[in-house]
């Protein structure tokens, strides 16, 4: 068992909330307001627990699952899980809930009037990925991200008090965008979980099979394909861009670092000649503050 799952083990809180170094983007950098750091660590820890859900990524030993009150004979049932997840979230607005992770969560919530739709909306794509495991088109994954990624920039916003129509409108292409670069570098791993996020009909379009997927590096037809994917979410992340100069201060340097983090992602990518299948291209950090720059000062 690796050092992280032993700490989920004995302490599925922390286990969970110690996964945030390993993000494409700065999850509560030390710059925010103490009481900004603190209510987004909770949705960061409620975020990363209901995706370890979905994928199946629990500690041994099921401790999160007695937690949501679910018996070790049923702990391997995901959906069973996520419905457990959902009441016990249930419980965040009007009672106790039983996760340490949700009861965090439960002072960032009544801090900050924040409304159950936004995390259902993040229980709902896990729940699809347990029934939908290929996307047909690529309107098809953006109606996905919409459930799965969006609700997370929602969720900032509210949580910094900044939300307008147009603010969550550029959060919603910035999220978008960060949830597909992910996909790109998460090609094999998800294989190994038998989900394909790249587009059916993109696939057709430049020939690939998904037995192509499974090789070891990427043939040229793969490349172009992942090279076609990461062209749309950088166009994504350039129309979310502007979100960035909506605002001042410390959120500011925020939100240049999640667009930063997405564009040092696909930096990375392209470096790699978009051969994703070997694993996921990482970013160094000297890309991701040069990235950070260029944001910030509106040039991408």
């Amino acid at each position: 068992m690796t050092a992280t799952g032993t700490a989920r083990a004995g302490d599925p809180e922390r286990g969970t909330l110690d996964k945030a170094a390993g993000e494409n983007f700065p999850v509560a950098p030390f710059f925010l307001p103490k009481d900004w750091r603190t209510d987004l660590i909770a949705v960061y820890g409620f975020a990363r627990l209901v995706d370890d859900i979905g994928d199946g990524d629990l500690a041994p030993g099921g401790a999160d699952a007695r937690l949501l009150g679910v018996s070790p004979e049923e702990a391997e049932d995901r959906l069973l899980l996520l419905d457990a997840f959902e009441a016990d979230l249930g419980r965040v607005f009007d009672e106790i809930p039983g996760h340490p992770l949700l009861r965090r969560l439960q002072a960032t919530v009544r801090r900050r009037s924040l409304t159950p739709e936004p995390f259902l909306g993040l229980i709902a794509a896990n729940r699809q990925d347990q029934l939908v495991t290929r996307y047909e088109t690529y309107d098809d994954l953006l109606a996905y991200c919409e459930l799965s990624a969006n609700p997370v920039g929602r969720l900032v916003l509210a949580v910094t008090g900044t939300s307008t129509p147009e603010r969550i409108r550029l959060s919603d292409e910035i999220c978008t965008a960060l949830q597909i670069v992910e996909h790109l570098q998460d090609v094999a791993e998800d294989l190994g979980r038998d989900r394909i996020y790249l587009p059916a009909e993109d696939m057709k379009r430049f020939h690939v099979q998904e037995a192509d997927l499974a090789a070891k590096t990427a043939g040229a037809s793969v490349r172009a394909l992942v090279a076609y994917e990461a062209q749309r979410a950088r166009e994504l992340l350039n129309e979310g861009a502007p979100l960035v100069g909506s605002v001042h201060g410390r959120l500011k340097l925020l939100l240049a670092g999640f667009v930063a983090g997405g564009r040092a992602a696909l930096h990375a990518i392209a470096a790699a000649e978009h051969d994703v299948l070997p694993g996921p291209p990482k970013p160094g950090r000297l890309q991701l503050l040069r990235e950070v720059g260029v944001t910030l000062r509106g040039e991408g």
